[in-house]
């Protein structure tokens, strides 16, 4: 196992702020019994810094790597091994820039819009890390690809309970007597 060089100690802090601003959500609706626990109300409270804090782990991670690295940006395998970090940065940024009131404000819907993108990218960095740490061990490897991974397991519980409770509800609003006039058409033909 190698040691972990600054460069992925940012990314792994950029990665486990990155997952503490989506847990409180995640967390309320896949364990519904921690709402009334201090942690997810804080981590809810300070989301936004948070996700700015995020943006400069993630800044401060890419900027070392492409010091690090010798890129050929004429080389299209330089573009296809970076686009997961490239685009999340991007959305990072785009996230961390709108993360004010007056973004708020002046965005209306269409910033709730904008932050939904923090949903695709957590499949992003959870491959970002898997194609990235997988073939370089450190101490830090085996943290970053439990908390990807996790959350992103989470995150897809939390898509289907979302999507049961839908289903019930949908079911509770068909009117008794159109489930029973359907059944006597169906016995007509």
């Amino acid at each position: 196992m190698d040691t972990s060089p600054l460069d992925n100690i940012l990314g792994l802090l950029a990665l486990v702020s990155y997952v503490a601003t989506l847990l409180p959500t995640i967390m309320r609706i896949v364990f519904p019994q921690i709402k009334k626990n201090s942690i997810p109300k804080w981590l809810l409270k300070h989301r936004r810094t948070i996700g700015i804090i995020t943006f400069f782990f993630a800044l401060g991670h890419g900027l070392l790597v492409i010091k690090k690295r010798t890129f050929d940006l004429f080389d299209p395998k330089t573009y296809w091994i970076y686009i997961q970090g490239a685009v999340t940065l991007i959305v990072f940024a785009l996230l961390a820039i709108t993360s004010n009131d007056w973004s708020i404000k002046k965005l209306k819907k269409n910033w709730k819009r904008l932050h939904q993108l923090t949903y695709p990218s957590m499949f992003l960095l959870t491959w970002h890390v898997w194609g990235k740490m997988s073939g370089h061990w450190t101490y830090i490897t085996p943290i970053g690809i439990v908390a990807s991974t996790g959350i992103t397991v989470l995150f897809l519980i939390r898509l289907w309970i979302e999507r049961q409770g839908k289903q019930q509800k949908a079911q509770a609003k068909v009117p008794p007597k159109a489930v029973v006039s359907a059944k006597s058409t169906i016995k007509l033909n």
